[in-house]
């Protein structure tokens, strides 16, 4: 419903912020906070300095992070390489088998992401192939968690370009693959950064499965995080989950501005 008059605008804006500062501001901002914070007894925390940061940076919580970007940046290549060839695969498929594979592809964002890590470890974790015990199976967790994102944003992406590229390109004579190489994956690049970053995104933060799959030698952060708080350790854990936000952030942002220079080309 629109409101016209100037009050009722303040009142709705008003209210927007309001949603807005208590249901993203004051998490984040507290979490911020906690980061710097030895005590917090009171209203404000007290004692503050780059101990728990230094923490964060050093030792179990470094190699965890180690851990985390290796695996967000293995699963997001798969997911990209396995989510765009079956949206070039059933872009041509008949109507009905584009919904089954619409199906497929969805399906492991219906379920909750314990029920994924308990699949996972199920079916590999005996022979002929067994990823049991090494950083595979958590890779392939967070690839097959992901695996949707990737196929969703290139599925639109194709349902958004012009036949007319294509068939001008086959017109003068251009095969299958050159078509593929030098006109489609060109076209669909903007695409491709955006479902990487989304897949490195979620990767860097997804914690149910990796809780179900993960081997000791290969914890990544969200774990530390989720150990951290089972200690009673929450000013390191809010260190820790600055450093991974900071992170994820910052590779977000290089893939965007990989993005705006393909889309841009």
């Amino acid at each position: 419903m629109l409101v016209w008059t100037r009050r009722g605008k303040a009142v709705v804006l008003a209210v927007f912020a309001l949603v807005v500062l208590v249901v993203f501001v004051a998490p984040f901002a507290t979490v911020g906070a906690a980061a710097f914070a030895g005590h917090w007894t009171g209203a404000l925390p007290s004692d503050l300095g780059f101990a728990n940061l230094g923490r964060a940076l050093s030792g179990e919580q470094a190699a965890s992070l180690s851990v985390s970007l290796q695996t967000a940046l293995l699963a997001g290549a798969i997911s990209l390489v396995l989510g765009t060839w079956a949206a070039l695969a059933a872009q041509e498929a008949p109507s009905w088998w584009r919904r089954c594979t619409d199906a497929v592809f969805h399906l492991p964002v219906a379920v909750p992401s314990v029920a994924v890590g308990l699949g996972v470890l199920i079916a590999f974790n005996g022979q002929p192939l067994l990823l049991g015990g090494t950083k595979w199976i958590v890779i392939l967790a967070h690839s097959v968690l992901v695996l949707a994102y990737a196929f969703s944003a290139v599925a639109a992406a194709l349902d958004r370009i012009d036949p007319a590229y294509r068939q001008a390109a086959e017109s003068l004579g251009a095969g299958p693959v050159r078509v593929l190489c030098q006109v489609t994956l060109p076209l669909l690049l903007p695409a491709l950064g955006a479902a990487a970053g989304l897949a490195v995104a979620l990767s860097m933060g997804e914690l149910g499965a990796t809780i179900m799959v993960y081997p000791a030698t290969w914890k990544t952060l969200p774990v530390s995080i989720f150990t951290q708080t089972d200690r009673g350790e929450v000013f390191d854990a809010a260190a820790t989950t600055t450093v991974l936000v900071l992170v994820t952030l910052t590779a977000l942002i290089l893939l965007g501005r990989l993005r705006g220079r393909a889309a841009l080309r």
